[in-house]
């Protein structure tokens, strides 16, 4: 009967999916075994009601609806305890939940559903099922940048498995904390803890986005340390793993997997490219194989418009590309940070270029120059005279900045060091003479 029902649901699940989710419905709500029926009528419910479930939980990540997604794991959770193994127990719950990336701003629906799913679990100790979970919502924790929960929840998860030598999920929560750690800055930390996820990856098995996660945090960490070329042939190993990966329906068995996909890696590709002041290698970069279905959507572009305004030291370029390409600039972390050190950069090199013919210069004019205000140029440049970028004054009486050449090193002041080095000498063996006479 209930696979009757289940191809009626199918049939209309697109264009009726009302009648659909009863359907649905009727399918789990049926009794559990029973003693007259066989094991294998026992078998095909447990099956047909297994499908049920998915096929409940698509309608509503298919209509964004949070609360029917956090319905559909309640209910499945009397079914797994009676009639589901274990092992596939766990792929049916993580196959729920990862529906709720689908659906906007469900985090708090999707935490709260964990967390009832984990208690859950202790009590039916589940073991395996509740460190799939608590490694989910680390992740959770990680994208709202709640950070003091994510270590908590980490170093409880860290001892657990460490005692059971789980060196899948011990490599999946490793790279969480080293994503934590270099969250809140701590990149000796975030180092470390990598190290460690790739030691224990080392003696399994890594699944294609697991490795290629691994590349991935390991090229925004050496981009953190200005090595932009390690960090580029690690972005390039993440492009390729993911390009080649996506379109085949490989199926994702670990919770934590690349942000972003194959696009983000080769939008950090590009910003190393950029941050080496190679940004004429772009055009090259963009024709290779895997890159041209990327080459015109609006997050490679945005890159490009940074590339041109990098090329022709343009400041008001640069701000027009920030502006055009908010949303795939500052939204990311990683880009967010490196384009500030190249506006930096930048604006440091157009000042020198401005005031270098001049001895005496008003800030004023400065600013001007180069279309920024008063003020940030001012401090700008009492930073770059602390540095010793170059020598000057900033007379803020008359609003004014006195340049100086570069004083000539004297080696006076080196050979009195010397002499009085020489001196101390001569003191130290005549004392050692007369001590002796004496």
């Amino acid at each position: 009967m209930s696979v009757d029902i289940l191809k009626e649901a199918l049939s209309v699940q697109k264009t009726n999916p009302r009648r659909a989710e009863e359907l649905y419905k009727q399918v789990l709500a049926q009794v559990g075994p029973s003693g007259t029926a066989t094991h294998e009528q026992d078998a095909i419910r447990a099956r047909d009601q297994e499908t049920a479930l998915l096929r409940l939980g698509e309608i509503y990540r298919d209509e964004q609806n949070a609360d029917g997604l956090a319905e559909v794991i309640v209910i499945s959770r009397s079914f797994m305890a009676s009639s589901t193994a274990k092992a596939k127990t766990a792929k049916l719950i993580r196959t729920l939940l990862s529906h709720f990336s689908h659906v906007p701003n469900s985090v708090a629906t999707q935490t709260r559903v964990l967390n009832e799913a984990i208690e859950w679990a202790k009590q039916e100790h589940r073991i395996f099922l509740k460190q799939s979970l608590e490694t989910r919502l680390v992740s959770i924790y990680l994208s709202q940048q709640s950070y003091k929960p994510a270590i908590a929840l980490i170093d409880t998860l860290l001892g657990e498995l460490k005692r059971l030598d789980d060196k899948l999920v011990l490599t999946e929560v490793h790279l969480l904390e080293s994503k934590v750690y270099r969250g809140i800055g701590n990149l000796a930390k975030a180092k470390a803890s990598l190290t460690s996820a790739r030691t224990a990856a080392n003696s399994i098995y890594c699944p294609p986005y697991l490795q290629a996660a691994l590349d991935l945090q390991s090229g925004i960490l050496h981009a953190e340390d200005k090595d932009y070329t390690t960090a580029y042939s690690y972005f390039y190993e993440t492009f390729e793993m993911l390009g080649s990966q996506e379109g085949t329906g490989t199926d994702t068995e670990t919770t934590v997997t690349p942000e972003g996909g194959a696009l983000t890696a080769l939008k950090y590709m590009l910003l190393c490219k950029i941050m080496l002041n190679l940004p004429e290698d772009l055009p090259s970069l963009l024709s290779i194989k895997l890159a041209i279905k990327y080459a015109q959507l609006r997050d490679v572009e945005s890159m490009r418009a940074v590339a041109r305004a990098h090329q022709n030291r343009n400041l008001a370029e640069f701000q027009k590309a920030l502006r055009d390409y908010r949303d795939e600039l500052i939204s990311d972390s990683t880009i967010r940070s490196h384009l500030a050190t190249l506006y930096d950069t930048l604006l440091e090199q157009n000042l020198l270029r401005i005031v270098e013919p001049y001895s005496v210069v008003e800030i004023e004019h400065v600013a001007q120059m180069v279309g920024q205000e008063r003020q940030g140029v001012e401090a700008k440049l009492s930073q770059m005279i602390l540095d010793k970028t170059f020598h000057g004054v900033l007379d803020q009486g008359c609003g004014c900045l006195l340049v100086f050449d570069e004083p000539e090193e004297s080696g006076m002041y080196g050979a009195a060091i010397e002499m009085v080095e020489q001196i101390g000498n001569v003191v130290g063996s005549l004392y050692a003479k007369t001590t002796k006479i004496a």
